[in-house]
């Protein structure tokens, strides 16, 4: 099991009841082992960062927990439910308490914006009043930061910052309990990166979500994340606050925080803390 620090950055307490459990979870393809004997639990309430270098298998564990990989042994519980042995009707049951915004928001190209918001509640509700069902798009659109007029927009007239923002506006259509994130500041500029990591912790608060966050943005890490999950040698070696994993030994660890992006990181994140200080006290 990987080391686990049991505690919290500073903040809203944040509950120690997981919502999402892993065990024992081996994923491969063909002779080349992805995970092995891979743990992780995911507490209600918190926003988890996932971080492991290129191929130590970030997706494919988000795809594990949400059913698209089937693995090849272990158990993954979502909301105490099974979602490798439990049944068909249980699986839908938990499915309708997340959201998940994959990779470059995977938004369908011949579908509006809104089009692309109602697809989760057409496939769960496909009874749902049609006006309503309008209603709640546009509702989700301008939840996400973007302008109403971009609801009957297609995706290709969108910025790649709007593409993510309308893909996070549909995985928010069920008004989930549970969001999945994969590298959704990857791509964006500095600016709209940091906006981004502030609308996730504005809507995590607000909505009371837990967030699943595959990213190696290190300053989403600073700015918004209660806890990291490290990926390396086929599994979770630690979970912790980033002052937890830093006093470990392991060698990835010590190059991924304390290279020049983490140095840099740190530096901003201390920037923006003395900003939030000072117009406190003023």
């Amino acid at each position: 099991m990987a080391t686990d620090t049991r505690s919290s950055r500073d903040g809203p307490d944040v509950a120690t009841d997981p919502v999402i459990t892993v065990r024992g979870l081996r994923n491969h393809f063909g002779d080349q082992i992805v995970h092995q004997d891979l743990d992780l639990d995911v507490r209600r309430g918190e926003i988890l960062g996932v971080v492991g270098g290129s191929g130590t298998g970030k997706s494919v564990l988000m795809r594990s927990i949400i059913g698209l990989q089937m693995p090849s042994a272990g158990e993954v519980h979502v909301f105490g439910e099974s979602m490798i042995d439990g049944g068909a009707a249980e699986a839908t049951s938990v499915r309708k308490r997340w959201g998940v915004l994959f990779q470059g928001g995977a938004l369908f190209s011949t579908l509006t914006v809104a089009e692309n918001v109602e697809v989760p509640l057409r496939e769960f509700y496909p009874d749902l009043d049609l006006a309503l069902m309008n209603e709640i798009a546009s509702y989700k659109v301008v939840m996400t930061g973007l302008p109403a007029d971009a609801a009957p927009k297609y995706p290709a007239e969108l910025s790649g910052g709007m593409r993510k923002r309308a893909g996070l506006a549909r995985a928010l259509a069920l008004d989930p309990e549970l969001l999945f994130l994969d590298e959704p500041t990857a791509g964006l500029d500095p600016i709209g990166a940091a906006a981004f990591d502030d609308l996730t912790k504005s809507l995590q608060k607000t909505l009371g979500l837990t967030v699943f966050l595959i990213t190696h943005d290190l300053d989403s890490l600073y700015a918004i994340c209660d806890r990291v999950a490290v990926l390396a040698d086929h599994k979770v070696i630690a979970v912790g606050t980033i002052p937890e994993l830093l006093a470990l030994d392991h060698p990835w660890i010590q190059q991924y925080f304390r290279g020049p992006r983490g140095r840099a990181a740190v530096a901003t994140q201390q920037q923006n803390t003395a900003g939030t200080q000072d117009r406190a006290a003023n």
